[in-house]
């Protein structure tokens, strides 16, 4: 009875005494690895990069630090690798098949980081959705919309989307269009268009800008107006070259199109 109980003690004890080791090499390797991930972040070798590669390298690195911890601790536990790697091994089909998703998203942001169709800060619109890139992880990518809601959009459904980039080039076109009566001279209203797009600032001379007749109906004309500028101040002449070419026309007197109005009786 006292042998069983002295090999029950020294049982306990072994066991024990590996529990409070691998509690303590998980709090010593959890500080370890976040220490190491914020030097990292702070390292010349990742300010050298653009913010998108920095966030899923960052995002990599921790997920394989933390693997190298985890099995750290099994080994301290005395859990034989070999038996290890033979259960991951037989677990390998049915958890392959629980994590497909999770799985086709990993390999959709490495695509993303290979092909790179965006960058961190660049506004995309992909899946339904539009705004600016946030961050790219190894799962998932988090999108900025412009009222400030945060979209995230698994990297696998964003590889196999058409991705609009509207932040990739240096230059931007601003398309318009308008409408004026029929009676209305279209040499006249070119000019008028004109002399708005040279009011409006921020609009590139070359590629030189565009004022046509495009179009129209029985009661109007339509007109294309067509602008360069800087990716960044597409929106500044939008709306400016908007209202200059409102206030321009109705200055001039420029009559608008005639409502027309149908009306059906029944006898």
């Amino acid at each position: 009875m006292d042998q069983w109980m002295n090999s029950l003690t020294e049982l306990l004890t072994n066991a024990g005494g590996k529990l409070l080791l691998a509690l303590l090499v998980w709090i010593i390797g959890s500080f370890v690895v976040k220490s190491l991930l914020k030097g990292l972040g702070k390292s010349r070798l990742l300010a050298k990069i653009d913010d998108t590669v920095r966030s899923f390298a960052l995002s990599a690195a921790k997920v394989v630090l933390y693997v190298i911890l985890i099995v750290a601790i099994i080994s301290i536990l005395g859990v034989p690798m070999a038996s290890v790697i033979t259960v991951l091994a037989s677990c390998g089909v049915a958890v392959g098949m629980a994590l497909q998703g999770a799985l086709s998203n990993l390999a959709g942001g490495i695509m993303l980081m290979i092909f790179r169709p965006f960058r961190t800060g660049d506004f995309i619109e992909a899946a339904g959705v539009s705004g600016a890139v946030q961050d790219l992880t190894l799962f998932y990518t988090v999108i900025l919309s412009v009222d400030n809601k945060r979209i995230t959009i698994p990297n696998g459904t964003l590889m196999n989307a058409n991705i609009t980039n509207f932040s990739s080039e240096e230059l931007r076109r601003v398309d318009l269009t308008c409408s004026c009566a029929k009676s209305e001279k279209p040499a006249e209203i070119q000019k008028l268009l004109m002399d708005a797009v040279s009011k409006t600032d921020k609009i590139l001379k070359a590629p030189e800008a565009f004022a046509r007749l495009s179009g129209g109906s029985d009661e109007a004309m339509e007109f294309t107006v067509r602008v360069w500028t800087r990716s960044e101040d597409y929106w500044d002449v939008y709306f400016d070259l908007n209202q200059n070419i409102v206030e321009t026309l109705s200055g001039a007197g420029v009559k608008q199109p005639a409502a027309r109005i149908t009306v059906e009786t029944q006898n």
